[in-house]
């Protein structure tokens, strides 16, 4: 019975030799580098979105992405013929809509990596401005613990509020950004200043952001 051998073989214009373990190494390491990576982009979402809503895509909504003003959404590739992104946000994954949301210009990876840990970022109603105006907090006593949260929803306390007084509380819109003095009350509300305008908030409508 004739057995065969067969070997891999690398042939030169001078001459033909078997390939060995550290020829496979390298033909690996070279095939490796030529693969690209696909780019990994940030993107900020500019209005509320409720896939089971407002999709245009009734069959599919279940895999699109829920998200709401401010909430940064990570992004690995580029939109399909439909308008969609497919990217990451809470621990959550689907098709994101383009018109929806906005790029962050930011190349650095871990100012990426810090702005996913973070999580939200305040965006303004025409979806343009980033950034807060940190002036907003002055006027603030000394000795009054101040945080800086954003509003995920609309609260306007004249319909949505439990109590008799809602003349007392402060009426904003999802993605501005307030600042809460001192700690919770009893009934779950803080005291917070939007723009100069103080009352008392909704500690659930809010999201905690950091310090810059």
């Amino acid at each position: 019975m004739e057995t065969r051998l067969e070997l891999d073989v690398l042939i030169y214009p001078d001459e033909v030799r078997s390939v060995t373990p550290e020829d496979l190494r390298d033909w690996e390491l070279e095939t490796a580098s030529q693969i690209s990576l696909p780019t990994v982009r940030l993107f900020v979402a500019l209005y509320p979105y409720n896939p089971a809503a407002m999709s245009p895509n009734y069959e599919t909504a279940a895999e699109e992405l829920p998200f709401v003003p401010g909430q940064i959404i990570k992004v690995v590739g580029d939109k399909d013929h439909d308008g969609f992104y497919h990217g990451e946000s809470g621990g959550l994954s689907g098709y994101v809509p383009s018109n929806m949301v906005a790029e962050i210009p930011v190349d650095d990876e871990y100012l990426k990596h810090l702005l996913m840990q973070q999580g939200f970022l305040p965006v303004d109603h025409a979806g343009t401005s980033l950034t807060p105006d940190l002036s907003e907090a002055a006027s603030i006593p000394d000795d009054v613990i101040v945080r800086r949260m954003v509003a995920l929803f609309d609260y306007d306390p004249w319909e949505s509020s439990p109590n008799m007084d809602s003349e007392l509380e402060l009426g904003f819109r999802s993605g501005d950004i307030i600042y809460v003095l001192g700690d919770m009350d009893q009934d779950g509300f803080y005291y917070g200043d939007l723009h100069g305008r103080r009352g008392l908030v909704p500690s659930n409508f809010l999201q905690p952001l950091p310090w810059e």
